[in-house]
């Protein structure tokens, strides 16, 4: 069952997708209304899942479920990635491909393949001078995870197996993965 997602409690489990570009006017029309048909119609083995779902900066789908209502089985988390499947063959775009990283500079968002940014950086191409965030693509349980979605800071903090701390240790990283509560605009 559909929810509004601000509505979702803090400890719902995250799943960000991440496009390849900019979904359009019409693609984000579409998206919308059948990702909302779609959770709204979500169920685990028959029960309804309490979920919603948010578009941010017209690159990421974040889809949540109140795992504290019912919880998701593979056959429910199968169904969802179908759907996403389809986005991807119908608007020519990437969901599914984790190797791909995000950052930003100024109003625009860049991806690249997770090869290229590293490139990039040993190139010094993309430093913390040229790019004002990076974002992290996630999934999982959103309750251990501390970093509002839309907030800037520095990376003390960050999980040490994080490629971006790895690469550099002063620079803003827009984490995808949290808590519904702080993915409100």
């Amino acid at each position: 069952m559909y929810v509004d997602f601000d509505t979702l409690k803090d400890n719902s489990r995250v799943w960000v997708y991440q496009s390849n570009r900019e979904f359009s006017a019409d693609e984000m029309e579409t998206i919308s209304v059948r990702l909302k048909n779609f959770v709204n119609e979500w169920t685990r083995h028959g029960d309804d899942l309490k979920a919603s779902f948010d578009i941010k900066y017209n690159h990421f789908i974040i889809l949540a479920v109140d795992e504290s209502f019912n919880q998701v089985s593979g056959c429910s988390i199968d169904a969802s990635t179908h759907v996403f499947k389809h986005f991807e063959k119908e608007f020519e775009l990437e969901l599914l491909n984790k190797l791909n990283t995000a950052f930003k500079h100024g109003d625009h968002i860049n991806v690249v393949s997770l090869a290229d940014f590293q490139k990039y950086v040993k190139e010094e191409k993309i430093h913390p001078d040229t790019a004002s965030a990076w974002f992290r693509n996630f999934k999982g349980a959103a309750n251990p995870l501390r970093y509002p979605f839309s907030g800037h800071g520095n990376t003390h903090g960050l999980y040490s197996d994080d490629l971006l701390s790895r690469l550099f240790y002063r620079h803003t990283v827009v984490h995808l993965h949290v808590r519904p509560a702080l993915c409100r605009k």
